[in-house]
Order: structure tokens, then sequence, then C-alpha cells
């Protein structure tokens, strides 16, 4: 029995030194799409070199972005890949047996991290991210920070295949990408009425710690995975800390209510 065709979509900007890598594992799929912000090295000719078909538009948020991008599939199952990720070995195989007359609206795909100079043990506790989907029941969500498409109907976890981020390539750029998150979750949480909480600020920075150097068994990672989850553990001490220098600044009476 034929499996469904399915339609790959990336979005990108100034991506030349991952995107080769991240579309030659995906060139057995029907089409690729792949919708650009405006770059200026050589993120298109990469993709046109793919066979993608590229449509520009200005980047506004990650969310309205990556729906821009499923709106211009022609197929109704979609792979979604950000432009610094990888399938990994066997991946393929997997996803083609799940598109035979698919009974589910969507499936999830464990992500393994690059973990600065090492990818993520695959006996490490993954996190399942809904990346292939039937984009006639699914959509993406309204959330500011950390948008992602929902859907209408059941949803299953592939554990036999996986995808590689290759995001946090050092430290530095972790660093800045937790600068910019914790920013604009801030703003965020201000537009919600939360309010500072300081025992989350002094508590929840070591917790998140041992649940990821213990529970997502980074300790088989050594000291990369040490480093990952001690970055880990300053992004959520960072967004209470500028939570409440954010409050501070617009002072106690601008209507903040306790969550």
């Amino acid at each position: 029995m034929a499996r469904e065709p399915l339609s790959v979509v990336v979005i990108t900007y100034n991506n030349g030194g991952t995107l080769d890598a991240c579309l030659r594992g995906v060139t057995w799929a029907e089409e690729i799409v792949v919708l650009d912000s405006g770059s200026t090295d050589d993120t298109v000719a990469i993709a046109e070199r793919y066979g993608a078909r590229v449509s520009v538009h200005p980047f506004d948020e990650f969310g309205p972005q990556k729906q821009r991008a499923y709106d211009l599939a022609t197929h109704d199952w979609i792979l979604n890949l950000d432009a610094d990720e990888t399938l990994s070995a066997g991946t393929r195989e997997v996803i083609e047996q799940a598109l035979v007359a698919p009974r589910y609206a969507g499936f999830r795909l464990p992500r393994r991290e690059l973990l600065f100079w090492k990818v993520q043990h695959r006996w490490g506790r993954r996190n399942g991210l809904l990346r292939l989907f039937d984009r006639r029941r699914g959509r993406m969500n309204h959330v500011e920070v950390h948008s992602a498409v929902e859907v209408d109907g059941p949803v299953k976890t592939l554990w036999r295949a996986d995808f590689i981020n290759h995001g946090d390539v050092d430290i530095a750029t972790r660093m800045n990408k937790i600068n910019s998150y914790t920013t604009r979750m801030v703003a965020h949480k201000l537009r919600k009425g939360q309010r500072f909480t300081g025992l989350r600020m002094v508590f929840y920075p070591p917790w998140f710690f041992l649940r990821q150097y213990l529970g997502k068994r980074y300790f088989l990672d050594g000291w990369a995975g040490f480093v990952a989850s001690m970055t880990g553990a300053f992004y959520v001490f960072l967004k209470y800390a500028k939570l409440h220098e954010a409050q501070r600044k617009v002072g106690p009476d601008k209507g903040m209510r306790s969550r």
C-alpha cells in the first residue's frame, strides 16, 4: 500500500551553514518547501539546489511564519524541520511506514540535542515533538514564546525515529539564545500580569539542573551534559530575575496579579 505524499517544510534566515545537511536527508520527500526571511548568505541557493520551492516573506514572529510556510505546501502531510536539524539514520523508514494509511492526526518525533561538542546519547531521555502532522487537522497555536503545532485528533510518538538539533554549537551561542528567549519570555509574562515569585527563582534552577542531569540522563554525556544542565538552570533563573527587574522598573501599581 502506498504511503501519503509528504511535504517537508523549513523556514530559514542565513542558515547557509546548516541547511545543506538538513535538506540532504529529506530528498526522498515529494516536496520541499522553504520560506526564507531575506537571507543574505547562500541559504536560498542551497535550497534551490535541492529542488525546494522557495518563497520569501519578512519575519515577524515564529508562529505566524511557520504557518505561512505550511500554507505553501501542496500535500496534506507535513514534516516540519528547523534549518539546523537533521533526521537520524533509520528515521525515513519509520516515517514512511507511519504514513501508510495513517490513523493519527500527527506523530511526535523524539529530538536529540547537540550538546556543544557532542550529540546527546541515544540512551538519554528525549523529548517527543509534534513534527509530522496532517495540516487539515493542525495549525500553529498563538503562544508568543515557544509556539507549536496543535492538532485535532490522536497523536502517536515514533520512538524508533528521531532527529538531531544542531543549534547549540558552542556555549556562547547557547548563552545568546538564553538572553534572547528570557527577554521575550518576560515581555510575555508582563502582558499576562504574572507576578515575580522569589521562591521560584531560588529553588527552581537547582531542581531544573537535577531534572536535566539525572532525569534526562545528561550525565551520560560527560562534561557536555553537565554544562548543558547548568546553562539550562541558568535559563530558568534568568527569566525570573529579569521578571523581578522589570517589575521593579514599572512599579507595584501596574495591576500585576498573582498566578
